[in-house]
């Protein structure tokens, strides 16, 4: 998913779009990836249960691409209304869907944090997707922790600060844990999905260049989830030191198209020269999700060119 960083913003251009334009942008599968994409943003920053209601009718829409619908469930997770558990719970249900599809709908309930979802995840724990599976155990973690820590019964110090405004799949470290530590939480391999998801956080809220290569050596990780998350947190950071690692990722074609979607993406949020003709270069990749993404993340770079 595009990173919030690199989300259009209504305060950039002159002119925003109606609800109408919005609504007709998103509903309409004539129009191209990145407008869609572009009108699916803009309806999260305007944030209305109407909003709401028009991305979970779009997610509903199975001839859709699995690029769209996943952007869709995470812009869903990101509203936190609890109107949006129903069709997300039924999206995680239907074990016909697209692994990806499925997989967002399981994190955004996750970031929508209802006690009500925690019986639909913890069922799809098991789920023959390993994609899927793993979500669910993140966003059932990430439930119970908030739970928890509402009522008291966790006790932190202060965590490293999110300046990137999204609701994330697990809340970062705590501030006093060093760099080198997070590191090395992050890079064990059979490590604890959760507190690699927290290390992770920490790294990207810090976002000094020894926090980008711990996240860059990420993507060795055996779990295409963990890769496909870090992906995603490179893009959020914006960090030019990381290019040649999301490159790597997007050129092997032998890496889950999960994986590389986000590396697509997180490169378009990066923005550099070299970035936009990697980009150009994958147009034309033979994996779909693949391709749109580098559409979108091509539209995210032309956005954003004159402020950055």
């Amino acid at each position: 998913m595009p990173s919030p960083a690199s989300e259009p913003i209504a305060t950039v251009h002159e002119t925003t779009p109606g609800f109408e334009q919005l609504r007709n942008a998103v509903l309409d599968l004539s129009e191209p990836v990145s407008k869609r994409t572009r009108a699916i943003f803009y309806l999260r920053s305007r944030g209305s249960v109407a909003d709401l209601e028009v991305l979970l009718t779009a997610l509903l829409n199975r001839n859709d691409s699995e690029l769209v619908r996943h952007e869709l469930a995470y812009v869903i997770g990101q509203f936190q209304m609890t109107e949006a558990c129903d069709t997300l719970e039924h999206v995680l249900a239907d074990e016909t869907d697209d692994g990806m599809v499925r997989h967002e709908a399981a994190e955004a309930l996750g970031a929508i944090g209802a006690h009500r979802s925690l019986a639909v995840l913890q069922k799809y724990t098991a789920d023959a997707m390993p994609e899927v599976a793993d979500t669910c155990k993140l966003a059932a973690r990430l439930i119970e922790y908030k739970l928890a820590k509402a009522n008291g019964d966790i006790i932190e110090s202060e965590v490293d600060r999110n300046p990137y405004f999204s609701e994330d799949p697990a809340p970062a470290a705590e501030k006093s844990v060093s760099t080198a530590a997070l590191r090395d939480v992050l890079l064990d391999h059979e490590g604890d999905l959760f507190a690699k998801y927290r290390a992770m956080f920490s790294l990207r809220n810090r976002n000094t260049k020894e926090a980008a290569l711990a996240l860059a050596a990420a993507l060795s990780d055996p779990s295409d989830l963990f890769k496909h998350e870090v992906a995603y947190v490179m893009g959020q950071m914006e960090n030019p030191v990381v290019v040649p690692a999301l490159k790597k990722v997007l050129l092997d074609e032998t890496q889950h198209r999960m994986v590389r979607h986000e590396a697509a993406e997180a490169l378009g949020a990066i923005g550099t020269i070299e970035c936009e003709e990697i980009l150009t270069e994958h147009l034309k990749d033979t994996v779909p999700v693949v391709r749109e993404s580098c559409a979108v993340a091509l539209d995210i770079l032309d956005y954003w060119a004159p402020t950055k």
